[in-house]
């Protein structure tokens, strides 16, 4: 039993390294790594991490091996007889110098890329995000344009109903919104991110980044998404008894789709609202009190029953 359970871990830990190359965008079950991502940042992130990890891998190689080999070749059953002695001057040497060399190594390029990450200058638009409780706003800066984002009536109605969700008919329970967040692909879009009542904080897994939405703060961050398609994200940040309700769905479209739905936007939201339907007017006091007034004299002058 023990020695399947070793082997069926040792497959795992063999196929981890090709499984970690192989991530969609979004998370997803048992998934062993992270993920790519879809945006320029979210690669660079990726790319340090693999850095990283397989330096990690090495070094854990380099040192478990020679502590199973030292145990092996040296153990006293075999008659082995410890050294003894204090210190090694080049032994210190060496593994002082060579982790000062790795980590230099590695901070240099992650700095640039870090500097890289908050340099949003150059943007094609501005999106302002302000979080609220429990829902999301987009300001599309420039181009008169805004909406609420909130949590999916239909899975509203289930959560709060107590009902049991069907996956198969709802796969994307408590994960869709009313209003998804349109951006165009390849466009360096800014993002200043806020919040009007306590800290949230905006995170889609697959834009490489997640920014705190902080009342009376405005923080910055950037993306250029290369792919089509739909990616889900959820408020990062406990933000009171509705936080796990706030999904975020961010729709990447080509330039031309959303040129169409901007304008589209822009018309829905120029268009006057329909004019309510007027009040009835109140009766003064006089019109009130006219009609009892009648019916009483009406009643006095009325002959008596013969």
């Amino acid at each position: 039993m023990n020695l399947a359970r070793a082997m069926r871990w040792g497959m795992l830990a063999a196929m981890a390294p090709s499984l970690a190359w192989a991530q969609a965008a979004d998370p997803e079950r048992w998934q062993l790594n992270m993920t790519r991502g879809v945006t320029h940042t979210a690669q660079i992130a990726w790319e340090s991490h693999m850095i990283v990890l397989w330096i990690c891998v090495v070094i854990g190689v380099l040192v478990f091996g020679a502590m199973f080999y030292a145990m092996f070749k040296f153990r006293k059953s075999k008659g082995a007889v410890a050294a003894q002695f204090s210190h090694n001057t080049t032994a210190e040497i060496i593994w002082t110098i060579v982790p000062v060399v790795i980590l230099i190594a590695l901070a240099w390029p992650a700095t640039a890329n870090l500097i890289k990450m908050y340099d949003t200058r150059d943007s094609a638009m501005t999106v302002k995000i302000t979080g609220y409780q429990w829902m999301w706003k987009y300001d599309y800066l420039g181009e008169d344009v805004s909406f609420t984002s909130r949590l999916a009536r239909e899975s509203d109605q289930i959560r709060q109903g107590g009902q049991r969700p069907d996956f198969d008919k709802n796969r994307h329970y408590l994960l869709d919104v009313d209003n998804v967040l349109v951006l165009p692909v390849d466009t360096k879009v800014r993002f200043l991110v806020t919040a009007d009542d306590v800290i949230h904080a905006w995170w889609v897994p697959a834009l490489g980044w997640k920014q705190d939405a902080i009342p009376g703060i405005v923080n910055e961050a950037w993306s250029d998404i290369h792919t089509p398609g739909i990616y889900r994200g959820q408020c990062a940040e406990l933000c009171g008894k509705d936080h796990g309700f706030m999904p975020i769905v961010v729709k990447a479209v080509s330039k031309e789709e959303f040129r169409t739905w901007l304008a589209a936007q822009k018309a829905k939201q120029a268009a006057p609202a329909a004019p309510a339907a007027p009040a009835p007017a109140e009766a003064t006091p006089a019109e009130a009190a006219a009609p009892a007034t009648a019916q009483t004299n009406s009643a006095v002058s009325a002959p008596a029953a013969g």
